[in-house]
């Protein structure tokens, strides 16, 4: 037990060195020795490359080409659309809700245009230069430590772990978002939200190790994360069980009357598995509970691309 509370320590004071803010990717070297915690050396100042999260999901499927298939609109040259799985999706600058049925497809909304420049029109929140450098030091931290952890796993460390490569903006940008009042119950790949909210590196690290640190006293899986402190409800290992969990943690919170919402995240994996119906059900507009479903829909499973998914549900029934 010293030994593997002996390599977490070591591991989260390097974590530490090569994130502090402004300093990202610095070059530093771990201060342990490298026999308890060898570790790649970055030493570009510049932000993480592509090549630096070689394990990244992204290069096993077919969404990167599916983004880059833009075309325009013959009725708009400034109207573009995506080629999303099932048919083409038009983007919209207007956050509005949609009570009715519509034979048209729910737009994707976005206030930034393909250059990255703000949309005439648009309905954002604009935040102070402190919050977006907090925003962007948050986002970088979420990679590099995703790049250690998971080399980490990879050599024999620790047994299981998931990155959220490409998913850094929808962990800190819907933190910042959300109060700290608000409970959140996540899939495997939100950890951002648990490191905007204050979760140190020691404490992230300390769980992977499931060392007597740990909150969860080394009885969870690696990255099964969870603080009551922070209103983060704790993984389960099941697909998709946290969508009916919060159901009735947003029914509950209606109950108490308390200011705070309940905000779910599920990907195609959970929105495959039956347990995802109670958002899409009656249940929900019955009990009108503060709920808030966060879908990061990416055209893959876990490790698998959507359509085998849905070869293999089809052949199933």
């Amino acid at each position: 037990m010293a030994i593997w509370l002996t390599k977490s320590r070591a591991m989260a004071q390097c974590l530490r060195q090569r994130v502090g803010l402004l300093r990202i990717l610095s070059g530093q070297s771990c201060s342990s020795p490298s026999t308890i915690f060898p570790l790649q050396q970055y030493n570009s100042p510049s932000l993480p490359s592509k090549t630096l999260f070689s394990p990244g999901r992204s290069e096993s499927t077919v969404a990167a080409n599916q983004l880059d298939s833009l075309s325009s609109s013959d009725s708009d040259d400034d109207h573009q659309v995506l080629d999303f799985p099932g048919g083409k999706v038009g983007y919209t600058s207007e956050m509005r809700f949609i009570p009715e049925s519509s034979e048209k497809r729910v737009p994707c909304f976005r206030v930034l245009d393909d250059n990255g420049e703000l949309i005439k029109g648009s309905d954002f929140q604009q935040v102070s230069k402190e919050v977006a450098v907090k925003m962007y030091s948050h986002m970088v931290t979420l990679q590099v430590m995703d790049s250690v952890l998971y080399e980490a796993q990879r050599q024999g460390r620790f047994s299981f772990y998931l990155t959220t490569i490409g998913e850094e903006a929808i962990n800190i940008g819907s933190a910042a978002a959300l109060s700290a009042d608000d409970f959140i119950l996540p899939q495997y790949r939100e950890p951002g939200v648990l490191l905007w909210r204050g979760y140190t590196l020691q404490q992230f690290a300390n769980q992977v190790f499931a060392n007597k640190a740990d909150d969860g006293k080394g009885r969870q899986m690696p990255i099964h994360y969870g603080s009551k402190k922070l209103n983060y409800i704790t993984i389960s290992s099941p697909i998709a069980t946290q969508l009916p969990q919060a159901v009735g943690v947003a029914y509950s919170l209606k109950m108490e009357k308390k200011d705070a919402c309940a905000v779910a995240y599920t990907g195609d994996g959970g929105t495959s598995e039956q347990l995802w119906k109670p958002l899409s059900s009656s249940s929900v507009a019955t009990m009108a509970g503060p709920l808030v479903p966060i879908y990061q829909n990416n055209f893959e499973a876990m490790v698998l691309l959507l359509r085998v998914v849905h070869m293999v549900s089809e052949a199933y029934e």
